[in-house]
């Protein structure tokens, strides 16, 4: 049995930080608009708070309690991460704000500017200042800071002002906070001579300018904003609990005042004195400290893009309008044409609205009995809320698992749990110390001869009606009798007590799975050694988990020809001479965010295609409550096969991982045609492109050119018919 040593893997805290900078590669790459490349720098900050919070304070949590054993992969102990995830994340922040001042600056030249009150002219001047006084005054609250008023507990991610203000009486410096109002909107948009400019400024900027009359007798000595962001990563106690709502509404209140992990300041406004004191109220190690050149918490630039943005179409993606299978348009019945055949949907290339239509039907259908669904993550206004509510006043049966514990929506699900029970629904929330990360509606309707047919859909992705059209999913729609028979079961083993059942087509989590897929890469091991066309395509969002990474090396190392489309994390390194040779991995950041979980597996000709909802993290194999289903008919695999095909020839948006774990853009050759595999993707779906023939069996060396030619081929016939 070979031995696997620690230089065998990528961390996986320092592969997230790999990751969060291949997004900021979008923002610097010019081949981008100009505001697509604002928005990856909004990207990239929301990434790196949620890292902050979650995965960086976990680490905190093990120092301060003395735990210094290392990870089970690269061997790093927990002080070994933090310092060099502070290196790492210092640097990409240097590099994220020195592409912001350059955007900025070209977005001047569009006649987009962010102004400063010394840039104001006086039309301008006197709007923000009739803005201060009738908008943003009356909410502020000034907080001083002495013996007798102590540092207050600060909320994490909010935005504050550190103010130095002196009295000429007293003769000393006194400090004051001053909270930048999350209610207000974080720029405003002033007066210009015409539609074609778009001036800007920001809201802290704006308080800044007349913060005196927050202080009438003071002097203002020095303003410096300011951000803390602390600890997240609070795991809910169930234990002794018998009410789990009551119970992660309690630990959600913790979370906002957890300990400070880190602190933004700003540069041009920096004030040592005030950055000292605030460094040691909040006990923090320099290398934790952010001085950043330009503003604070770019997340605002979302704004930007979906207020500004979306008024420069050249500024802008051009929008990729989704495609509604045939028989599943709007007006139609659904239930007749899922009856009729299987539907496989690819979102956002293919609408998420029948996925919702599918629900609201089912709602107010007279002939459905029975409406059963599993959500982790949904949207602010959800339409599948509304319509499972719709559906249990009007008396059907309905059972809805809400998983209470998905981070950051705790709160929203907490508030859609209470609404579906005062409804009438039956909502459960799942195992103790189990996540249900599954995606499955079930629904059960009377045919005439009160025959009882049951319609499943199964998804990689959330019943999310906002994220749908940005993250890359499937879902099928089915009426198959064994699918229709586990989602049954499975919904029965939820809702009730029992063992998990035996299933007919699913594998689920947790840890049956993960054997599942041990024994499914040592068949194709098995099947190479006697046929030697060994091969394995699997695309999934993130690979931590050690066993399969492990067996994938020996799989690699027998001679079987793997290929990995991984987004995010990846504790595999491919390449390494003698151990994963045969192993292949890409990253493709792009407009969508790559989130589909597809795993292939040659087997000698057969072909098994499968979908989950579930990455091959041990957290999703062994801590959460996932579904693994197949995709049985000929045209849905050959489908998924094309799109994982052009994936694996992408020359634009594709990154290959280097031996030593890093990634490189896969360059496009001379020659070759331009391949970005989201847009191509996009025509296929609508029809444009045709029988792209499978090229899992060839060397991925070989068959990308020839590929790339028999596309050029086919778009040049279909122009000339």
């Amino acid at each position: 049995m070979t031995t696997y040593l620690p230089e065998h893997f990528n961390n996986r805290e320092l592969s997230w930080l790999s990751f969060n900078e291949r997004v900021l590669q979008e923002a610097i790459d010019d081949r981008n608009p100009l505001m697509e490349r604002l928005k990856f720098l909004g990207i990239f900050s929301a990434n790196l708070d949620e890292f902050y919070m979650v995965r960086f304070g976990g680490l905190k949590d093990e120092v301060l309690a003395g735990f210094n054993q290392p990870e089970d992969k690269a061997g790093l102990t927990p002080k070994q991460q933090i310092k060099a995830i502070s290196i790492k994340a210092q640097e990409l922040v240097e590099v994220q704000y020195a592409t912001y001042k350059k955007i900025v600056k070209q977005l001047g030249n569009e006649n987009v500017r962010f102004l400063r009150p010394k840039n104001l002219n006086k039309e301008q001047l006197d709007f923000v200042k009739l803005y201060f006084r009738t908008h943003v005054f009356p909410v502020l609250t000034p907080i001083a800071v002495d013996a007798y008023r102590p540092f207050p507990m600060l909320l994490s991610k909010s935005l504050n002002i550190a103010v130095e203000i002196s009295s000429t009486s007293e003769g000393k410096k006194r400090l004051a906070l001053v909270q930048v109002p999350a209610v207000l909107p974080r720029f405003l948009e002033l007066p210009t001579e015409d539609e074609e400019h778009a001036d800007l400024m920001l809201l802290e900027d704006v308080i800044i300018q007349f913060i005196d009359s927050l202080f009438k007798g003071f002097e203002v000595e020095s303003t410096m904003p300011f951000r803390i962001t602390r600890n997240a990563d609070m795991p809910f106690h169930e234990e002794g609990s018998h009410d789990v709502l009551k119970q992660i509404e309690k630990e959600l209140k913790k979370r906002r005042y957890g300990v400070g992990i880190r602190l933004e300041v700003q540069q041009r406004s920096l004030s040592k004195e005030l950055l000292f004191m605030l460094q040691d109220v909040l006990d923090l190690h320099d290398r934790d400290i952010f001085v950043v050149d330009g503003p604070i918490d770019l997340t605002f630039l979302f704004g930007i893009y979906n207020k500004i943005g979306i008024e420069y179409d050249e500024m802008i993606n051009e929008t990729l309008i989704p495609f509604v299978p045939e028989g599943l348009e709007p007006g139609k019945d659904l239930f007749k044409a899922v009856l009729k055949k299987d539907y496989l949907l690819h979102h956002p290339y293919h609408s998420f609205d029948p996925v919702v239509r599918f629900i609201a039907q089912a709602a107010k259908d007279p002939n459905v009995l029975a409406i059963k669904q599993t959500l982790y993550r949904v949207s602010g206004d959800s339409p599948i809320i509304k319509a499972l509510t719709d559906a249990a006043e009007s008396g059907k049966q309905v059972t809805v698992l809400v998983e209470l514990k998905a981070r950051f929506d705790e709160e929203k699900n907490i508030q859609w749990a209470k609404q579906l029970e005062k409804a009438g629904a039956h909502v459960i929330y799942g195992y103790k110390e189990l996540k249900t990360h599954s995606k499955i509606t079930l629904v059960v309707r009377i045919l005439e001869g009160g025959v009882l047919q049951r319609f499943v859909h199964l998804g990689t992705g959330n019943y999310n009606d906002s994220t749908a059209k940005l993250y890359t999913d499937i879902g099928l729609l089915t009426t198959n009798e064994d699918l229709a028979e586990d989602a049954t079961n499975f919904f029965n083993w939820l809702s009730g007590y029992g063992e998990r059942p035996s299933w007919h087509e699913f594998e689920t989590s947790p840890d049956d799975m993960l054997d599942f897929f041990l024994h499914k890469i040592q068949d194709e091991i098995k099947l190479h050694e006697k046929y030697g066309n060994g091969r394995i395509v699997a695309k999934m969002n993130s690979l931590t988990d050690k066993s399969i990474i492990t067996k994938l090396y020996d799989a690699s190392q027998a001679g079987v020809k793997i290929d990995l489309i991984i987004r995010g994390i990846c504790c595999l390194r491919p390449g390494i001479k003698g151990v994963s040779e045969n192993i292949r991995v890409v990253s493709i950041i792009d407009r969508y965010l790559e989130h589909s979980r597809i795993f292939y597996f040659y087997q000698n000709g057969k072909e098994d295609l499968y979908c989950s909802s579930a990455d091959w993290m041990t957290r999703n194999m062994k801590k959460r409550i996932e579904i693994l289903f197949p995709i049985l008919d000929a045209g849905h695999k050959s489908y998924i096969k094309d799109m994982l095909a052009l994936q694996l020839v992408d020359n634009v948006k594709a990154r290959i991982q280097r031996a030593d774990g890093s990634y490189v853009y896969i360059k496009q050759e001379p020659g070759q045609e331009k391949i970005q595999s989201q847009i191509i993707i996009h025509q296929y779906t609508g029809g444009r492109w045709n029988n792209i023939p499978s090229v899992f069996e060839r060397e991925p060396s070989n068959w990308a050119e020839r590929e790339v030619l028999r596309l050029r081929a086919e778009n040049e016939k279909m122009t000339d018919d």
